[in-house]
Formats: structure tokens, sequence, C-alpha cells
């Protein structure tokens, strides 16, 4: 498996695809990372060169995005900001309810967790005697 930034890719996709497990790196963005590089997105993984490999990689750091630990380390600091001023989109973070405006009355399972079943205990059947 080829590592591209601490990250491994899988060999037996095309690169237009593989790059895009790199945390930060979607469509539209992988696709101008490998045409700076001149790799054709058509290729396999596992057909790429050291040199190939680490052309990618310095187009990556030269071009300024932000991958990986960078980007993660910012979207959780925008968080937490976020959290300190208690804005309300801060409150639904700590609650864990969803913070862009979705409906949570029903739904909302993702962020809420499994149901926790609220009722009481059954009242006991009056003995017949």
């Amino acid at each position: 498996m080829p590592r591209l930034l601490g990250i491994d890719i899988p060999k037996e996709k095309r690169m237009e695809v593989a790059i895009r497990y790199i945390y930060g790196i979607g469509p539209a963005l992988g696709v101008i990372i490998l045409k700076e590089a001149g790799i054709s997105p058509d290729k396999r993984a596992k057909d790429l060169t050291e040199k190939e490999i680490s052309s990618i990689a310095a187009v990556i750091q030269k071009g300024g995005y932000k991958v990986e630990g960078d980007l993660r380390r910012d979207v959780q600091q925008n968080i937490k900001r976020l959290i300190d001023i208690k804005c309300y989109k801060g409150n639904r973070h700590v609650k864990g309810l969803p913070v862009r405006g979705q409906r949570s009355h029903t739904n909302a399972r993702t962020r809420k967790g499994p149901r926790k079943t609220i009722g009481g205990l059954k009242k006991a059947a009056p003995s017949p005697t």
C-alpha cells in the first residue's frame, strides 16, 4: 500500500479516488492536485513510482492545502471556540444535538445516539381475591 502524507491509500483504486482517502481532499481538489503533479487520474495507486508519490506530496505541501492533522486541529479549535463563547451552536455541540437547524423531535438518531426508553414500571394488576 502506498503511503502519502502518513496515510495508507488503497492500491487497487484509481488515483482519482485513492487520493480522497486523505482527510481534506475531495473530488475537485484531488483532480487539481493530480493535474499539477502531472499524474493521470486513471493510473492505479499500485503503479505509482516513488518519484510520483513524492511529487504528489510536494504539490500538496507547496500548494498550502490544509490536510490531515492541521485541518482536524482547526476544526476542533473552531468547535471549542463556539463552546467557550456559549453560543447556540456551541450549546448544541455540548448537548450532542444537530447543530445546523435540522429537526430533532424525530430523526437525528446519528447525533443523539440510540433511543433511551422513557416510561415507568407497569402497575401491578390487582389480585382477584
